[in-house]
């Protein structure tokens, strides 16, 4: 009987020869985008609008003003991949922006007194894209903005060297 099963098996391989252009297909790429980080900007960044709405209620416009500013950071996401940098807002209508990290060209982080009273901190990012020259990531926490910029630098500098680009000022 095992000779049977071995020949069993011996068709079975025949049948079925390995395509070695299909192996490697089926492998995982090393260039696979991949999250790295999400997150939102703080609520706390509305304080200044929503004391004032608070001092004005019995205007009544006010609490739809600190409703709507609150829907439009609530619905504000950040999202970091190996490869971009999205950010998604909208309250009725989405509205996606997104940054390819290799047009990164500068990167700054920045505290307000009032982000630095509560322990938040903006992160801004000059860039080569028409579109969005500027890209911010505001009201984060302050200890996770320096290592999500410190992040961002080194996400920057392996992609330009994997797509071997560089960018060039001429001004």
């Amino acid at each position: 009987m095992s000779t049977q099963t071995e020949a069993t098996e011996a068709a079975r391989a025949v049948e079925r020869p390995v395509n070695p252009g299909r192996q490697r297909a089926a492998q995982p790429s090393t260039r696979v985008e991949s999250r790295v980080w999400t997150g939102r900007p703080s609520q706390i960044a509305n304080l200044g609008a929503f004391v004032w709405c608070a001092l004005l209620c019995w205007l009544v416009i006010p609490i739809f003003v600190a409703v709507w500013r609150y829907l439009l950071v609530r619905t504000m996401r950040y999202e970091l991949t190996t490869q971009r940098f999205r950010v998604t807002s909208g309250v009725l209508a989405r509205r996606t922006d997104e940054l390819e990290l290799y047009r990164c060209k500068d990167s700054e982080f920045s505290q307000t007194l009032f982000q630095r009273l509560f322990g938040l901190a903006t992160i801004a990012m000059a860039t080569s894209d028409e579109s969005s020259p500027i890209a911010v990531i505001a009201s984060i926490p302050a200890c996770r903005a320096k290592e999500l910029r410190e992040r961002i630098r080194n996400l920057v500098e392996d992609l330009r060297d994997r797509k071997r680009v560089r960018e060039v000022d001429y001004s």
